[in-house]
């Protein structure tokens, strides 16, 4: 029974996220030894250690959830706590939490730092693909099949958005959406959330938007058309991370070797890391980390196109998705696609509570790929065997008869 599970582990995804997370590692001590020293007045291997602290505990909780059964998660007595755990952790923020950023997202213990909202983009995966899943006879009634699921995304959203993050509250927004879209309900009643969703944002952007669009949001928005235009104001952050992108070329200026991260690009062992590696290491660096981030993504989508159980496959797409929306808006943030939100690229910016909680999300969807190739190579050949065994037992009563 044992080898048969260890059997049915999809070792490229486990490889894949190893790979990625090792990777990250070094480039975090790379990227930020420069920093340490200058802006925090620590060694020049302090983020390294604590990324590699935050290592062996991520470790720890993917082992832990990719052998923890996915189905015992959707009982309401792991639904329940869950989710009153995750909206006290956000109301709390507003009176212990610690202010970094311009947000407070942060609780603060001693040199360690923990963002619920990180932990909160699972709690609505898991959440939103339980109830759906347990909807899915009635999936298409507006009222009692597509509502109720989204009150619980609705405060969530608010409660970060006041913090304020509002980069974080709309990725866990579009996370949503894809798992709404690929819960099997029809198009029509996804289109009335849309509309309902526009009117009912509509009135809180006219009496907001003094605070939503304020003059360091906008200014971020109009800095895309020329960086280098404002580049000692608004535009210092993406004028040089497009310098570092621009010095490294094909081949990079070397691993240790660039320039951009020695006080001149802020935040480089986060938000701006990439901008580290592609001056660095080059479009082989960069193309490595999009690749395996594509696959793990692309292997989530496949997964929860073969896993049989509505359950399974929601988490597969809601955790696929989460990783997916991520990577895009920290590449295309750092590349002046979209304006900078401050998210940090998966697996490879530093931080405790984003790669603690990647570990626990993809540990749950291997778990979910254990099972789908369990289910695909031992249970449909015992069902064959019955069935032969059947048949060939009939044949044999014949023959005596």
């Amino acid at each position: 029974m044992i080898k048969k599970i260890l059997k049915s582990y999809d070792y490229s995804l486990i490889i894949s996220i190893i790979l990625l997370s090792i990777f990250g590692l070094v480039m975090v001590y790379s990227a930020s030894m420069a920093s340490a020293v200058q802006r925090y007045g620590v060694s020049s291997d302090y983020f390294y250690q604590k990324q590699k602290l935050f290592l062996l505990g991520a470790a720890f909780f993917f082992v832990l959830f990719s052998a923890f059964p996915y189905k015992a998660m959707k009982s309401n007595k792991i639904l329940g706590p869950m989710v009153f755990l995750s909206l006290i952790g956000l109301v709390f923020l507003f009176i212990f939490g610690h202010v970094a950023g311009n947000a407070q997202s942060w609780f603060r213990i001693g040199s360690f730092s923990l963002q619920p909202s990180e932990f909160v983009k699972l709690c609505v995966i898991i959440y939103l693909a339980a109830v759906y899943a347990k909807k899915q006879s009635y999936i298409n009634q507006f009222n009692n099949g597509v509502v109720p699921p989204l009150a619980y995304l609705l405060l969530v959203c608010a409660l970060i958005a006041i913090q304020p993050d509002f980069g974080t509250a709309g990725i866990i927004a579009l996370i949503a959406a894809a798992m709404i879209l690929s819960s099997g309900m029809n198009f029509k009643n996804f289109a009335k959330l849309v509309i309902i969703g526009m009117i009912v944002l509509l009135p809180v952007l006219l009496v907001l938007q003094g605070q939503i669009f304020s003059t360091k949001r906008v200014d971020r928005i109009s800095v895309l058309k020329d960086p280098f235009a404002v580049e000692q104001t608004s535009g210092y952050h993406l004028a040089n991370s497009y310098i570092a992108i621009g010095s490294g070329g094909v081949n990079g200026l070397g691993l240790g070797r660039g320039i951009e991260k020695l006080g001149y690009l802020p935040e480089s062992h986060t938000d701006f890391i990439m901008a580290v590696i592609a001056e660095e290491l080059g479009v082989w660096g960069v193309g490595f980390i999009i690749i395996v981030l594509g696959y793990i993504v692309l292997r989530g989508i496949y997964i929860s196109l073969q896993c049989k159980d509505p359950f399974g496959s929601l988490l597969a797409i809601g955790i696929s998705s989460m990783i997916g929306i991520q990577s895009f808006v920290n590449l295309a943030g750092v590349s002046g696609v979209i304006p900078l939100t401050g998210v940090p690229l998966p697996f490879i910016s530093y931080g405790g509570s984003s790669l603690i909680q990647l570990a626990i999300a993809t540990g749950i969807l291997v778990n979910v790929s254990m099972f789908v190739n369990y289910e695909k190579k031992y249970k449909n050949n015992t069902q064959e065997q019955k069935k032969h065994s059947s048949k060939h037992s009939g044949n044999v009563f014949q023959i005596r008869t």
